[in-house]
This record gives C-alpha cells, structure tokens and sequence, in this order.
C-alpha cells in the first residue's frame, strides 16, 4: 500500500467520502479511499466526466455533489465505458434487457460508478460469457475438481426470487456458471463479488429464518453452534448466499445435483478475506463453499491476456 492519502488529496479527486471510513480499522479505511481515489484517476486519465451523488440528475435540477469515482450517468449509458472489453460490454446490454421476476437491480450504479461489485464481475467475467469453450477452461483452471462442462453464464442471476421452494428472498449470484453434467442434470458455480464493500450486521426476517435454519440443518454440512454464529452477525450475507446454492442442491426438482457458492474479493479487501475465513471455519465439509481473490483468478491466466492487463490496471492499485 502506497503512502496514506490525505484528505486533501482525496478532496481534490473529489473522494472524500464519510462511507469509507470503517471505525477500529484504519488499513481498511485506507484500502477503502485507496480504491475510490484509483477509480477517480482511471477516470480522469480516460478523459471520462465525473458523476454525481445522486448519480442521475434531479427532476428538478437541484444540486448535485460531483463524486470522482463516478461518470456521469448520461455519458456511461450511451458508451459503456464502464466496462472494460466488447465481451464484458455485450454482457450487461444483455443482461439490463430482461428482467427477471422480482430482481432487484441497480441499474444506475452498474453503469455509472466505477467502485460498483455487479460491473466487477461484468468485467471479470464477461469474455468467458461469449465463449463457453473459455468459461469452461477457466472454470476448471480454477477449480479443477468442477465436475461436467460449462453450458450457460447468466450475470445477476436467481432461481427463483422470493420463492420458498428455493431461499424465499431476493438473494442472486453476481454470476452464475451452470454445469452440464451429462446425466440430464446441472451444477451450479454461483460467484458473488466484493469489490470496495464491507460486510455488516443484519437481521434477517424472522419470517424467513425457519426457511434457512431448514436449508442449513438439511446439508449437513455446518458445525454445532454455526447458525447462532452467522445469524445476524457480518457472516450472514456469505451464509443467505451459500444457502442460495444449498437450496438448488436441495430443490425437489433434482435438477441440480452439484453446487459450489465462490466469493471473489481483492487481496486488499481484508474484511472479506477475514469473513470468508471465519465462515470456512463453521463448515464441516467445505466442498460447496470456496473464495478467490482477484489477484489469484488473473495470475492463473484463464483469462484472455489483453483482459487481465486492463482489469489489474482498473481494479487493483499499486
């Protein structure tokens, strides 16, 4: 990590920004401002303008707060240039022109701020999205024990959203790889990506609690006492995500016989290093639950080179 970015420095990036602070973890505070300010020059070195809070204009053309580490919304929209390749780009114009029933989206934050977790995974991800015969090699580059071949990569995906045959609430993947596994039956890698976020406490619905004590007892894969250590607590959206893949694995269709939830983070995002450490250690099989950083998935060159170059550039100062 470089020298610690002052406020003035932030300021004339127009970075400073109050959510970054992250109170008793200063290194993470700093690796918070550090990503921002980076977006903010990768913004500026492009010639891209800056973007506001709110990110689309008021109706009635109040103020606005210029925020460098976005574009302006009109100017993102009409060039995309919030991804970094065609692939990527084609990816999320597919994706934003369908809906799928009850999807809770942020368009405006995909295209428009450059810190967004959803773009991240557009760009990481969205040459393989083109090329199965590439997702597929990435895939198994990655973890090679995925069994059967990549048929499908659906961005923002759910099963079923609000569905109790499934999770029963609006959790879905960043992006979801489906498997074929050549017996009439699929298998599911569902990625979740962490760029600039750090996990919070939340209390999940007390209606929808039974459900994922349900979906956590049925795997058998938790130690005694998992579910009091998750529950509400910062692990719960690591544990409604792999509950997600839990609950396709148990599905009364059977028509997902494999499954694995990956979360994706850079290496200087030590709160989601941390949380995914602590999660693994409450699992007694770790088999459906796995985390990679950025920096690990490019080293591994299962994407194009030409990609890699520009998402390290994007995404990982220093």
């Amino acid at each position: 990590m470089e020298d610690v970015l002052s406020r003035e420095e932030l300021e004339a990036l127009h970075c400073w920004e109050a959510e970054d602070q992250v109170p008793r973890r200063p290194e993470l505070t700093e690796f918070r401002r550090r990503l921002r300010y980076h977006q903010a020059q990768w913004r500026e070195a492009n010639g891209h303008p800056i973007g506001t809070q709110p990110i689309a204009p008021r109706p009635d053309g109040g103020p606005a707060r210029l925020v460098g580490s976005r574009l302006q919304l009109a100017f993102a929209r009409e060039t995309g240039a919030n991804f970094l390749t065609a692939g990527a780009l084609d990816a999320a114009r597919a994706r934003t022109a369908f809906i799928e029933p009850h999807q809770s989206f942020d368009h405006q934050r995909l295209w428009a701020d450059l810190l967004s977790s959803p773009t991240v995974a557009f760009n990481l991800f969205g040459d393989l999205a083109a090329d199965l015969r590439l997702a597929d090699r990435a895939i198994h580059t990655w973890w090679p024990d995925v069994p059967g071949s990549v048929c499908e990569v659906r961005f923002a995906h759910s099963p079923g959203r609000l569905d109790p045959a499934w999770l029963g609430n609006l959790v879905a993947f960043d992006v979801a790889f489906v498997l074929d596994l050549g017996d009439g039956t699929k298998g599911i890698v569902g990625v979740v990506t962490a760029y600039h976020e750090v996990n919070r406490r939340q209390p999940p619905k007390p209606s929808r609690l039974p459900r994922y004590r349900e979906i956590t007892d049925r795997s058998g894969l938790f130690a005694p006492g998992a579910i009091d250590a998750v529950n509400g607590t910062e692990l719960i959206h690591i544990w409604l995500d792999h509950l997600l893949v839990l609950s396709m694995l148990q599905h009364p269709s059977r028509a997902w016989r494999w499954g694995r939830l990956v979360v994706v983070y850079p290496a200087g995002n030590t709160d989601f290093a941390d949380a995914c450490s602590r999660y693994r250690a409450l699992l007694v099989d770790q088999s459906t639950f796995a985390s990679a950083t950025v920096e690990e998935l490019l080293d591994a060159a299962a994407v194009p080179a030409q990609t890699a170059a520009v998402l390290r550039d994007r995404y990982l100062p220093g």
